[in-house]
C-alpha cells in the first residue's frame, strides 16, 4: 500500500470562516467537490505556495457541533489500508459502509484513542 496524500482536514459547519482564515494564511482554494455521499459533504482542498495542503469538509447533515480535525490519507489500495487500520482497533463512522462516488471511495475511521483518519482512494478512469 502506498500513501499518496497525507494532510490535515477540518470538518466544520463554519466553512466560510475557516476558508477565510486559511486564505489570510496564504492558502488558495485548489479544488471543490460538492454533494459527496449521504451526508452531502462539500469538500474543499486548499494549498499554499510551499505545497502544504489542508482540506475543509462541510457535511450538510452534520449537526451543529464543534469543529473536528482529522487526517486525510489517500492510498492506492483502500482495502489493504482499511483492514490494517481496523486490525489496530479503528472504528468506521459509517458502520460497515463506505462513501462511494464515481471518483473516490472513503471512510472516516476513529482510533481507539479518539483521533480520526479520513481514508480515501481516488478512482482513476
Amino acid at each position: 500500500m502506498k500513501i499518496t496524500t497525507f494532510n490535515p482536514q477540518i470538518i466544520t459547519k463554519n466553512e466560510d470562516e475557516i476558508v477565510k482564515l486559511f486564505e489570510e494564511l496564504g492558502f488558495e482554494k485548489r479544488h471543490q467537490k460538492d454533494d459527496i455521499g449521504d451526508m452531502v459533504v462539500k469538500g474543499i482542498i486548499m494549498r499554499n505556495e510551499d505545497n502544504f495542503k489542508i482540506d475543509i469538509s462541510n457535511p450538510d447533515a452534520m449537526p451543529e457541533a464543534p469543529d473536528m480535525t482529522s487526517i486525510r490519507m489517500n492510498v492506492d489500495d483502500f482495502d489493504e489500508a482499511y483492514n490494517l487500520l481496523i486490525s489496530h482497533g479503528f472504528k468506521n463512522f459509517y458502520g460497515n459502509d463506505t462513501v462511494d462516488t464515481p471518483s473516490s471511495k472513503s471512510a472516516l475511521l476513529f482510533a481507539p484513542s479518539g483521533y480520526s483518519i479520513n481514508l480515501v482512494k481516488h478512482i482513476k478512469k
